[in-house]
């Protein structure tokens, strides 16, 4: 008795979805592997001979129409069938109506964004003895504060060296 109770609960909450999710969830239904051509009872297509015509990632249970696909006989590889615009749209809208995790795995989940958010803000040296590199004028900046701190400590005996060998002659010393 169970089982009609909860399939009329996700009869429901199907009225409720919009129909892009709808139509979505129609082609790719969440979790329920698609049957392959040659397991199901339609009759055999044409190019059912030809392996180039009959590859196709929609003939594969595990595909995942947000991730690219590699053609098993040509090798070559084909985008996502849906964009990662569309992706994030549909994303947003299962969020909102609490069925995210039904979609396929997508960078625009919520909880792979959170992630890679929680990775970003790790910053390379800010561990016990390591140091962050920073730009090269950070990086020199204390060597040169100390160099002018020096500087400027000796400056007075500077300018009695200056005084001594005459360059320090101003223009009050000039002869008139």
């Amino acid at each position: 008795m169970a089982a009609p109770a909860e399939a009329q609960k996700y009869i429901q909450l199907a009225k409720k979805l919009p129909k892009q999710l709808l139509s979505f969830f129609k082609q790719f239904p969440p979790n329920t592997p698609r049957p392959t051509t040659a397991a199901s009872n339609a009759p055999e297509s044409p190019h059912a001979n030809n392996p180039f015509l009959a590859a196709s990632p929609l003939t594969n249970p595990t595909y995942n129409p947000f991730l690219p696909w590699r053609n098993p006989v040509t090798g070559k590889w084909r985008p996502p069938m849906v964009s990662l615009r569309r992706q994030a749209e549909l994303c947003k809208l299962a969020r909102g109506h609490g069925v995210e995790e039904l979609l396929p795995f997508s960078k625009k989940q919520s909880f792979v964004r959170d992630a890679v958010k929680e990775e970003g803000l790790k910053v390379r040296g800010t561990g016990v003895g390591q140091r962050v590199k920073g730009k090269a004028w950070e990086r020199t900046l204390k060597g040169r504060l100390e160099k002018r701190r020096q500087a400027m400590l000796g400056m007075e005996k500077m300018v009695e060296q200056w005084e001594q060998r005459g360059h320090g002659r101003g223009w009050k010393k000039w002869p008139k």
